[in-house]
């Protein structure tokens, strides 16, 4: 298959965009040609995501005086994108590490922000763990943190969901002082009383190492506890839309994928309409649709990670956090919501109809096709997305904001 000499997918989000990404792209590649065989032996991924360390991709967004290219919201998402059409679960991976990156740059304790600046611009990599599975009441934390007899800071729970704990230096979770207060709690993964276990069962992302984390009167330091409400507002949107950049780089994977094993089919049907399946107009017309779809998911993300760009800029300026409740946070959030459906809808489709296009030999397990779906059903199930246009309606109907920070839970009695 020859490879098209013109990218499809739309002008470049920023005029320096392209000198940005190129360094990425040969590396991109070798991860395309290995995601196959490592979705089938679930592979770590540690390797790769030290190669994107060693070129910079988790410093992207930060100050060059930290290692960083200051690079945008639109231009980190257009990036991860690419990456995802490459393998999707390295983006996963690494969604935890730039929320906290985000976070950071948003920071009003400009101590605080000083000292994860030099700590990210130096290659620390952060995995998130905040959730934790069984019956606590939704909002509540089990994992505490607390002081042993020598009054140094300890803390002990269980995560899960610590999506890249695996090749990560530390995690960022969440946990309930003395106090009753929520804290956020950074943790070193070497650290005695820390354990990391890989027990993510689900059928798509597999590689994410999104199981277990286990904390047993674990040290912390003082200095990387802060309590919650300090975290940036934005913070929802964010994570949102980071799913739907990397929907729409496996719709795009969906889209090239069938295309390079239309290309390659020697066999065909009487039925069909050419002497070789790469000249069949019915078949052509499926991957163009499975292209189209991958285009409108990309186009609905980007124009979503504008209005994310603009509040990311608001609130970086702003004196004081900036809650749910700001307009500006709220618009984001809304816009968001209106282009989740969208997106998960396009890729989903894409990546059932590119089989439309091909033989029975398709579903062959090396091929790993299947993995294109299996990786976009599991996204889409991270927040639950049935909720998203009632909020927008609700919005549109009765005024009503988006709801706050979502917690996980049973609810409480």
């Amino acid at each position: 298959m020859p490879t098209p000499a013109l990218n499809i997918w739309g002008a470049p989000p920023t005029a320096r965009y392209e000198q940005l990404a190129a360094p990425f792209r040969p590396l991109f590649a070798q991860i395309l040609a290995q995601a196959a065989v490592a979705d089938q032996t679930r592979g770590s991924l540690a390797t790769v995501i030290q190669q994107l360390n060693a070129l910079g991709l988790p410093r992207w967004r930060l100050p060059a005086s930290y290692g960083g290219q200051e690079a945008t919201l639109v231009e980190l998402l257009a990036l991860l994108t690419e990456l995802s059409a490459a393998d999707s679960n390295i983006t996963q991976a690494l969604r935890g590490h730039f929320g906290f990156c985000e976070d950071v740059l948003s920071a009003k304790d400009l101590d605080w922000r000083a000292k994860w600046l030099d700590r990210l611009g130096q290659g620390a990599l952060l995995s998130p763990g905040s959730t934790e599975v069984g019956n606590q009441a939704r909002g509540d934390f089990e994992t505490r943190l607390h002081r042993d007899e020598a009054g140094a800071l300890r803390i002990s729970g269980k995560k899960f969901y610590t999506t890249g704990a695996l090749y990560s230096d530390l995690i960022n979770t969440i946990a309930t002082g003395e106090d009753g207060t929520i804290y956020s709690v950074v943790v070193d993964l070497k650290a005695p009383g820390v354990q990391i276990v890989d027990d993510w069962n689900g059928f798509g992302q597999r590689l994410t190492a999104s199981g277990t984390c286990l904390f047993d009167n674990a040290p912390v330091v003082d200095d990387d506890v802060r309590p919650t409400q300090q975290r940036f507002g934005h913070g929802q949107s964010f994570f949102q839309l980071y799913h739907l950049s990397t929907l729409a780089g496996i719709a795009r994977r969906a889209a090239l994928s069938g295309a390079e094993e239309l290309s390659k089919r020697a066999r065909t049907f009487t039925t069909g309409n050419a002497d070789t399946a790469g000249q069949d107009v019915q078949l052509l017309q499926v991957i163009g649709e499975v292209a189209s779809q991958a285009y409108a998911a990309q186009a609905i993300a980007q124009q979503a990670a504008q209005r994310l760009e603009h509040t990311a800029q608001y609130v970086i300026a702003h004196d004081q956090p900036l809650h749910d409740d700001d307009p500006h946070v709220a618009l984001a959030e809304l816009e968001v919501c209106l282009a989740v459906n969208p997106v998960v809808d396009a890729t989903l489709a894409a990546t059932t109809a590119l089989f439309d296009a091909l033989g029975a030999s398709a579903t062959a397990s090396n091929k790993a096709l299947d993995r294109l779906w299996r990786n976009a059903r599991t996204l889409a199930n991270h927040n639950p997305r049935v909720y998203k246009s009632r909020i927008v309606g609700n919005y549109l109907v009765n005024g009503i904001l988006p709801p706050a920070q979502w917690r996980v839970g049973v609810a409480k009695g």
